[in-house]
């Protein structure tokens, strides 16, 4: 059954590339963030309804609710509103190259010559997805959105970091921080002047991101994680790969092959640097 929801899991992610540059056809980034987290918020609440409990450990969602979903994914669907979903895709993948830099300072790690060659393969890969494969130049369509989608695996990164130290049950956990993370949104939200009510296509969209992106989809990766790590982790290489599939069936985009090249090399630099 694990393996059922490693599978069903990454097929859902895969589709959350488009989901988030076709909803932002209709919303902002703070307007889908908006919609998408009350989605979540609701989602987590009525699954952590029966356990609801007050807790002085509850109260460190005040800070990663800031860090998750607010800043992560204001910056992640602005890096989608700015670049082709192809490169804010690849670029938000180098999450896990991120993780093992920070690993250097945080926890202490020391880089072996195997990590090292990861990092540089899979930050070069980076660098051909954000210019297009013109590395003669350097020359980036957006460099604005460039810093976006790799800002936003580095948020990331140190997210994950941060939750190897709170150990409370993940839906309580999720709970939490979706209601920080909500009330933060909401009051930036307000002070922007950016509220709508969107179309009803906007609005579907925002609820399926907040389903299959943050909410329901984590939760089965979870149990999959759980019960078989190395298929779960192994799986997880083919979402940026399928979910190419899906932005040029969906959004429309042309897959340019530097895309494609520079994913590859992100994923194998991800894979040579694994087990330091």
């Amino acid at each position: 059954m694990s393996r059922k929801h490693a599978v069903l899991a990454i097929s859902l992610w895969s589709t959350v590339a488009s989901a988030f540059k076709l909803s932002l056809r209709y919303l902002t980034p703070l307007g889908l963030l908006f919609y998408a987290s009350l989605t979540s918020l609701i989602l987590f609440g009525v699954l952590y309804a029966r356990e609801f409990s007050l807790r002085r450990e509850n109260l460190r969602s005040a800070y990663l609710g800031l860090i998750n979903p607010l800043t992560y994914y204001a910056v992640l669907f602005s890096a989608y509103d700015l670049l082709p979903a192809q490169e804010a895709q690849a670029l938000n993948y180098t999450w896990p190259l991120m993780l093992v830099l920070l690993s250097i300072p945080l926890l202490g790690k020391r880089p072996n010559p195997k990590t090292i060659s990861g990092l540089f393969l899979g930050f070069l890969g980076a660098i051909i997805v954000a210019t297009k494969g013109d590395l003669t130049r350097l020359s980036f369509s957006d460099p604005f959105g460039v810093a976006l989608g790799l800002g936003s695996a580095v948020i990331w990164a140190s997210y994950w970091l941060l939750n190897l130290r709170d150990g409370r049950p993940l839906i309580e956990k999720m709970f939490w921080n979706f209601l920080f993370g909500f009330a933060y949104v909401s009051v930036v939200l307000l002070i922007s002047g950016e509220f709508i009510v969107p179309p009803l296509e906007g609005l579907i969209g925002a609820v399926y991101v907040g389903l299959f992106e943050m909410g329901i989809t984590f939760l089965l990766w979870y149990r999959a994680v759980e019960s078989d790590m190395a298929f779960a982790s192994n799986l997880a290489y083919l979402v940026p790969f399928m979910s190419l599939f899906f932005i040029s069936l969906l959004v429309g985009e042309r897959i340019a092959p530097a895309t494609v090249l520079g994913l590859a090399m992100i994923v194998g630099g991800i894979i040579l640097g694994r087990g330091w």
